[in-house]
């Protein structure tokens, strides 16, 4: 039977400021498999990286447990878990070259010199500076000190990686790059991956699955896919990607759908989604209560008014023409204003602020949440 590679296991932090008790991390439990990516995203002071501290040992859970490959690691020290950390900031030694930033670890572990030149050497070509062996830090770019602090630490050969905003001291442009490459090599190398980010795009891009977290609980855990298509509350629908939410009264309510009444037109029948925290029997969706539609604005289409009885009826407050699709800005009977994305084709219509409208929405790809 094969061991996960990391498993946390209702996992708690307690830290007392001000005289008051903090819980920055309420009963986390996650199985990591072998070779996965996983990315912690979430607001700042969500506890993802207060998490991240506690797997690596910076940090003691007040309560829970947290195993390696099968092993207790709660109380076990930083340097005998057998871990590497990428930091915000590199840390790279300025006085040393790069071969020598990052052999020492090695050299400290007592590695015979042979073995750490073919090592190091092997790292270096890993990231792509197989050149730069007797250059130092500040002959070096952004991009490149950041490879070298990588390779600084996959040359340990860790069972776990973990990283905590390593692209954040990074251009827009070369953290793409970036995390194209450092997906690339974890995956090469099958290394075990804990990523903490607080920007989507680089969790919807780089992980296996996504961990959200808001206010030191998980919000819900799934395949980037599954995240966005089927988000498990309004906080995750609202955090990742763009997402309008539209408060509407429920008219009637079926096995796995409800239908709402729409401002000043028909109803309007979509699927409901059953958040997993939730007991089975627990009825979330009641006829006269509210509930929330999650809709993304790439997938709304925008028609000529009158709106037939399935369609919302809209006013459009402005438009952008921005190259690839016009984003558009519109407000419903309701007063709600949501944005709309429509991508331009020679010849389109494109409506002007004040223009009356009908939404239409992909029922497929439109859904409910509780509010």
């Amino acid at each position: 039977m094969n061991k996960s590679a990391l498993e946390l296991i209702g996992v708690s932090k307690l830290f007392q400021k001000d005289g008051e008790s903090v819980l920055a991390v309420d009963a986390v439990g996650l199985t990591v498999k072998e070779g996965e990516l996983v990315t912690f995203l979430g607001p700042s002071g969500c506890g993802k990286t207060t998490t991240l501290r506690m797997v690596a040992g910076f940090e003691l859970p007040t309560s829970g447990r947290i195993t390696i490959k099968g092993k207790d690691m709660t109380n076990v020290p930083v340097n005998k878990r057998g871990i590497g950390f990428m930091f915000q900031t590199y840390a790279l030694f300025p006085h040393m070259s790069v071969y020598n930033n990052v052999a020492y670890g090695l050299k400290a572990r007592g590695e015979k010199d042979r073995e750490i030149k073919t090592k190091v050497r092997e790292a270096l070509r890993l990231v792509g500076l197989e050149k730069t062996e007797h250059r130092f830090p500040n002959q070096l770019s952004g991009g490149e000190q950041q490879r070298v602090a990588l390779a600084r630490v996959i040359v340990m050969e860790p069972s776990l990686l973990l990283m905590d905003e390593p692209l954040s001291n990074l251009d827009a442009k070369l953290r793409i790059h970036m995390r194209t490459e450092i997906r690339k090599i974890q995956q090469d190398l099958g290394i075990t991956c804990l990523y903490v980010t607080h920007d989507q795009s680089e969790a919807l891009t780089m992980a296996d699955r996504i961990v959200i977290m808001n206010k030191g609980r998980i919000e819900q855990i799934g395949t980037p896919f599954e995240i966005y298509s089927n988000p498990q509350s309004v906080f995750v629908a609202d955090f990742i990607g763009q997402a309008n939410i539209i408060r509407l009264k429920i008219t009637a309510v079926g096995s796995d759908t409800i239908s709402v009444q729409i401002p000043q037109g028909g109803v309007f029948t979509a699927r409901a989604l059953r958040p997993e925290r939730l007991k089975k029997q627990e009825a979330i969706y009641k006829v006269g209560a509210e509930a929330s539609l999650i809709i993304r604005p790439e997938q709304i289409q925008l028609g000529p008014a009158p709106a037939k009885e399935d369609q919302f009826p809209a006013i459009v407050e402005s438009a952008m023409f921005v190259g690839s699709h016009i984003e558009y800005f519109v407000k419903l009977p309701n007063d709600s204003v949501i944005k709309a994305l429509v991508p331009y084709q020679t010849g389109m219509h494109i409506f002007s602020a004040g223009d009356d409208v009908e939404l239409s929405f992909d029922v497929a790809s439109a859904v409910f949440l509780p509010n």
